[in-house]
Parts: C-alpha cells; sequence; structure tokens
C-alpha cells in the first residue's frame, strides 16, 4: 500500500470528527497521577531521558554524523549538567505527551508553542526560540513534464486574509498548537475551518504532502516553514495565522527542579554566541539547509555513506547490526578507503596488516574485504569474550574496547576491578575505569596486569562514542 493511499485512508477515518465544533478549554484534570521523578531522581541515575522529533532540523543523521538543532541544544544542556543523554524519537505528540506524565521520559524537546493551553500535568519551560505560525499553502502545482518546454507551472489563487479560511480544510499534527490555534481562528473569524488532526504524518511530512498537491493546507512554525521553501519552491509561506510565539521544551509540572534548572540555562544559553550559532547553521545558513538535498542524509537518501550495502550484507553473515559497524567505521575512518593511522593501520575499518593478513584479506584498502576483515575480528574476540561476559549487550562493550586497545588490556583491566572489589563482567564504572587509569603506574605495576602500560583514555571513549552514535543511527536509521 503506497503512502498517499494510507494518507487519505486516514484522512476519511479521521474527516467527520475533525471538523471545527466550539468548545470550552479543557479544565486541569486532577485525576491524572504524574510519574515523580524530578532533578534529584535524574542525577541519582545520571540519566536524562529525552524525546524529540525526527526532521530535517531537529535531529538526523547526515554523513554518518548525528546533527539537528534540538540534538545540539541537548548535547550543550547535558554538558552543563553533567547529565548523560538517553535520546529517543517520536514524531507523535499525544504519545510523547503521555510518556512524559508516566515517566518513560523527563523532557519533550521539540518546538513546543507554549500556550496557556496544555495537556494536563505538562509545564512549559523558557523559549528557545520564537515564531509565528502560518498557512502553507501551493505558489503553484507542478505538471507533467514537457520535453521541449521543461516543468510547466499552473499559479494558483493564494489565501492571505484569515477570512478566507471559512470552509477550507487544513491538516495538521494531532494536539499540536497549530490545531488550538486554528480553533480559536475559526472562533474570531466567526465561521467554521475543517481542521483534520493527523496523528501518523509529522509537521514535515504535511508540508511535502501540500507541495505534492495531495492535500491543499497545512500550518507550521514560521522558522521550519522557510528552510522548506528550499527543498518545494513551489510553496507559498507569507500567511501569518499568529502572533509570535515561545517555542519551548516540556517536562512535567511536579518536576519544579528540573524547570528551573533548564530555564536557568535556557536564559544565560541563549545570550551566547554558541546558541546564536547553532540557530544560524540550522535555520539561516543555506549551506546546511541543502544537506537533506543529498543522499546521505537520513531524512531523504537514507544513506549512511557509500558502503551501507556491503556493510549490510557482510554484518547479516554473522548477525550484527549493521548501524553498529556503520559506527565503527565512522569512528576509526569517516568512511575514507584509504585511511592510514600513525601506527600503520589501514583501510574503513582501519586493519593492522598482519591482523588482516590473519583474516584473509589481501588488499586492505578494498572496502569489501576490509570490511568483512573488521567484521570477522569482532566475531573473534566476541567469541574470545563470551565465557567471561555472557550479557550479549554487556559484551559488546568489551569487544569494542579490545578492538580498539587488544583484549590482553582489558583482560587486565577485568582483574584490576577483581582485585580492587568491582565488578570484572561490568563495563560501566567498573571494568572502564581500570582501562582509563591503565597509564598510572599504579595500575600498569600492579603485579595481576600482564600487559603492562596501556593509554587507557582512547578506549574509554571509544566504545562511548561508538555506541552513542549507534543509538542515534537506530534511531532513524533501518
Amino acid at each position: 500500500m503506497n503512502k498517499t493511499f494510507t494518507f487519505l485512508v486516514l484522512v476519511l477515518l479521521l474527516f467527520l470528527s475533525g471538523c471545527f465544533s466550539p468548545k470550552e478549554d479543557s479544565a486541569t484534570d486532577d485525576s491524572v497521577k504524574l510519574f515523580e521523578r524530578d532533578l534529584a531522581e535524574i542525577k541519582e541515575e545520571g540519566v536524562v531521558r529525552v524525546v524529540t522529533n525526527y526532521n530535517s532540523t531537529n535531529y538526523f543523521v547526515y554523513k554518518g554524523t548525528p546533527m539537528g538543532y534540538q540534538l545540539e541544544l541537548l548535547q550543550e544542556f547535558a554538558n552543563y549538567t553533567g547529565l548523560k543523554l538517553d535520546i529517543s524519537v517520536n514524531n507523535d505528540l499525544s504519545t510523547n505527551y503521555q510518556d512524559l506524565q508516566t515517566g518513560e521520559v523527563d523532557i519533550i524537546a521539540s518546538n513546543l508553542a507554549a500556550t496557556l493551553n496544555k495537556p494536563d500535568g505538562i509545564a512549559f519551560t523558557e523559549p528557545n526560540s520564537y515564531s509565528r505560525q502560518v498557512l502553507v499553502q501551493q505558489r503553484y502545482s507542478l505538471q507533467q513534464q514537457q520535453p521541449d518546454t521543461g516543468e510547466s507551472r499552473e499559479y494558483k489563487p493564494l489565501i492571505r486574509n484569515q477570512l478566507e479560511l471559512a470552509g477550507k480544510t487544513i491538516y495538521v499534527q494531532k494536539e499540536s498548537a497549530y490545531a488550538m490555534r486554528l480553533r480559536n481562528l475559526s472562533q474570531e473569524i466567526g465561521d467554521s475551518i475543517n481542521i483534520v488532526e493527523i496523528a501518523d504524518y509529522e509537521v514535515e511530512q504535511l508540508i511535502a504532502l501540500v507541495a505534492q498537491g495531495e492535500i491543499d493546507y497545512t500550518v507550521c512554525d514560521e522558522n521550519l516553514a522557510r528552510v522548506n521553501l528550499n527543498y518545494y519552491p513551489n510553496l507559498d509561506v507569507e500567511t501569518a495565522i499568529s502572533f509570535p510565539q515561545k517555542l519551548s521544551w516540556a517536562v512535567r509540572s511536579n518536576s519544579p527542579d528540573l524547570l528551573n534548572v533548564i530555564n536557568n540555562w535556557l536564559i544565560n544559553f541563549r545570550k551566547t554566541t554558541r546558541y546564536a550559532g547553532i540557530y544560524q547553521k540550522y535555520y539561516l545558513n543555506k549551506r546546511s539547509i541543502h544537506l537533506v538535498d543529498e543522499g546521505f542524509h537520513s531524512i531523504k537518501g537514507g544513506q549512511v555513506s557509500d558502503y551501507d550495502e556491503i556493510i549490510k550484507e557482510e554484518s547479516r553473515k554473522f548477525d550484527w547490526d549493521w548501524r553498529l559497524i556503520a559506527s565503527i567505521i565512522y569512528q576509526e575512518s569517516r568512511f575514507l578507503p584509504r585511511a592510514e593511522s600513525w601506527a600503520g593501520a589501514r583501510g574503513l575499518m582501519q586493519l593492522m596488516p598482519e591482523t588482516a593478513g590473519h583474516f584473509g584479506v589481501s588488499d586492505i584498502e578494498n572496502p569489501r574485504q576490509n570490511i568483512r576483515g573488521g567484521v570477522e575480528f569482532l566475531r573473534w574476540l566476541d567469541e574470545r569474550l563470551k565465557n567471561h561476559i555472557t550479557d550479549p549487550r554487556e559484551r559488546i562493550k568489551f569487544v569494542l574496547a579490545s578492538y580498539n586497545v587488544g583484549i590482553g588490556h582489558v583482560f587486565d583491566a577485568m582483574k584490576l576491578a577483581e582485585k580492587y572489589g568491582k565488578d570484572p563482567h561490568k563495563w560501566e564504572n567498573n571494568v572502564d575505569y581500570y582501562l582509563l587509569h591503565k597509564s598510572e603506574p599504579k595500575y600498569f605495576n600492579d603485579p595481576v596486569v600482564k600487559y603492562g602500560y596501556c593509554r587507557g583514555e582512547e578506549p574509554y571513549h571509544y566504545v562511548t562514542e561508538i555506541l552513542d552514535r549507534y543509538d542515534h543511527y537506530k534511531n532513524v536509521m533501518q
């Protein structure tokens, strides 16, 4: 079933209930049970759980690198608080609000219009930016390509007066501020607007449907609308339907300490050149905007690299997740097949010549051979560690560290952990600590250590960075 047909089925199911009918603002429902988790509990765990939406400005992957306006703000906030980010992606606002109330997430990090009428148990933060809502409509439709004359355009009448929205059908994301604004606007103009709220479509998907002529109108924030003009020049976004609004994050209303720390950080961070640079990068810089036109953007092309198919084929042979292998290759070589390290490691997966020879790699710069050799080496390490670390999810951290620095140093760190009363079968805050500090004489001269000095900072960060990137890949790549 194609995407357009699915959308039309959704419209048929939702249209009757989507038409505007006047209603009172919902009162706060005291029966809503909010999960109890504030800044103290978050700091104790060391992790803040965040959901954001996946689109061409907030969160995406480009040439293997996780990027996005919201992602960079979140990274700055994590640096400020010393917390680790656990980022998930969901473009359904209804689910996000529910997950916030039940404690699945601590923050909704999206451009939410901070209105007085908000879901129960929700508190908006200080704004991270401001924007007004605009109508998205076709300026002209694209007719069939003519072989001699090129593209044929049919220009359309544009709505410029909000009174002209009477009787029009406008599609918006379910439970969004856009739906609320249209309901209020319908009251203001004294006429009905047919509002169809769609749960399964994100704002940019609705913009694309307008550009393709599948629907006539949608509404979005002006800053996002102007970004999308670069992808869809046949659109018009000049008709405002609101005054400028605060765009904020959301937290639970019973998390005042978390709200305060976010607010204090945002108030000061918005004054910095770093913030100005982030905003410029994603909303004003045309070079950044056009990244989405390239194949290596997760929104359009869906590729991490030129070698995705090879990575998938070789990973399947050993039942490894190709996105994990892609994250390793990005870390090792940035997908450059002729990359060479100071130590002589070469190729996409930075194999040493002896390792390459052991695993049958005759041409170390051949992408397929190099990837196959790297995956076989990972599998070999996994087999060596299987008797020591039985949990596959935990074992992968030991495998990655061994791939970077050698399995001998990892075994040394495990022995040190056991000697000093830590768990030799757990990585974080156990074995990783002793590998990190294996450059100190106290540890590399310890009698249980067999392989001596190790500059442990590199493998320590290597494991974290690969797994963090892998989580991002899982969020946005299939």
